[in-house]
């Protein structure tokens, strides 16, 4: 062990000549292990939020889509479709349809999202719901709740359901009347009515991808994109990688592009990340704090040990490794906190996790009972070194006045 760092472990140890420095030392190391145990909990619980919504989106949509560049459809052939189920980390490659359209009762009328989903993905939604019978028929639809109750839907009603794009082509056939027979508008009924997520079920209106070509007025093949769902255990970024590179050597580089789901939802992810990174800002001001009492404790410890470090000026130590042996000392306090507050965070989170210990204010209000709890190792590796940094970088001061004192201090130092 070098002299600097045996030195600072002794300092750190040793009884001082007074007590108030042990107390000064004592808060900075609790202050930076509550701060940093309490960052790591409340960061890991918005990432539990965050990944909820996520799955919840995850029910209709998929974490990566192949959409077209320009317009609302695609050409989705059966071999693009085996070719992206063929790489690794895919599960499944299903087309869907989707768009704006009207749906009109006898008295209302109501702009909603129609998605036609493949007869695959309506299974897929049918195991994740635990629902004991299918949505909707080829022909028929299914409407999210909060919808249905705006619109006084009911199961079996008749409804006529129609895109825009039949409005305009309505205006064209004024001037162009050969366009008039295909003007009719579709008509269904409500099969189902189901309750995923609120702005699904809001907005929503599900039914059969053959369905939905006929409503948003696609042609045979069209479709709208292509929901792809990685496989349980492979990593999101590095499946959304493999298929960025995939479809930049294919001839499908120019017409098609991969979004993934942060990307479509873009507006509430990012406010969730901005939720995450003010708050570890803002409680990375604990740390911070305490970090700075740290540098009072240290300052009083060199005045407290001008004796010694007049003795280890005499043993020929120079005013670089005197600044060592209170870095190191101010180091030390930091990793102890640090890996401290991180074990505690840890055993806090894995707790809530296991056994959710910490319940919501109102089980009924909510669709789970705790607060959900994911932890990201990325975030314990951010906290760690900006914690340890901080207690290097409050430690230069002190060490500076350290090798001052000890480079000017007298030989007629009185004992006490």
């Amino acid at each position: 062990m070098k002299p600097g760092l045996w030195i600072a472990q002794r300092f750190s140890f040793a009884r001082k000549r007074f007590r108030i420095i042990n107390i000064i030392s004592a808060i900075s190391l609790a202050g930076i292990v509550v701060g940093v145990s309490t960052l790591l909990v409340v960061m890991s619980v918005l990432n539990g939020f965050q990944k909820l919504a996520r799955d919840l989106f995850m029910t209709i949509d998929s974490s990566v889509q192949f959409i077209p560049y320009d317009g609302r459809s695609m050409i989705v052939s059966e071999s693009l479709l085996q070719a992206i189920r063929a790489l690794d980390g895919v599960i499944s490659a299903e087309p869907y349809a989707e768009g704006e359209a009207i749906i009109a009762t006898g008295t209302k009328s109501e702009l909603v999202v129609l998605k036609g989903l493949s007869d695959a993905s309506q299974r897929r939604l049918m195991v994740q719901t635990r629902a004991k019978s299918p949505l909707f028929t080829s022909e028929t639809i299914a409407v999210g709740e909060l919808l249905a109750y705006r619109t006084n839907l009911y199961r079996s009603q008749p409804v006529k359901i129609f895109s825009p794009e039949l409005i305009s082509l309505g205006l064209e056939s004024l001037a162009q009347p050969y366009l008039i027979p295909a003007l009719r508008i579709p008509e269904t009924t409500v099969s189902s009515f189901f309750s995923l997520q609120k702005l699904f079920d809001d907005r929503y209106a599900l039914t059969s991808d053959r369905f939905a070509q006929k409503v948003l007025m696609l042609g045979k093949g069209e479709y709208s994109g292509i929901d792809i769902r990685i496989r349980d255990g492979n990593s999101r970024e590095e499946v959304t990688g493999q298929l960025r590179k995939w479809l930049a050597e294919s001839s499908l580089q120019t017409t098609c592009q991969v979004r993934t789901l942060e990307e479509k939802y873009s507006n509430l992810f990012t406010v969730m990340q901005l939720e995450k990174w003010v708050s570890f800002s803002i409680l990375m001001l604990i740390v911070l704090v305490a970090s700075l009492s740290l540098t009072g404790a240290l300052a009083m410890t060199a005045i407290d040990k001008q004796r010694e470090l007049f003795y280890l000026r005499c043993l020929g130590l120079e005013k670089p490794q005197f600044m060592t042996i209170f870095i190191a000392q101010g180091g030390a306090t930091g990793l102890v906190g640090t890996v401290t507050g991180i074990s505690i965070a840890w055993s806090i989170c894995k707790l809530q996790e296991l056994y959710g210990i910490v319940q919501l204010p109102s089980k009924s209000a909510f669709i789970i009972h705790a607060y959900p709890v994911y932890m990201q190792t990325g975030d314990f590796i951010a906290v760690g070194l900006t914690a340890i940094a901080l207690s290097f970088a409050v430690s230069l001061y002190p060490a500076r006045k350290a090798a001052l004192i000890a480079t000017n201090c007298s030989p007629d130092l009185k004992t006490n």
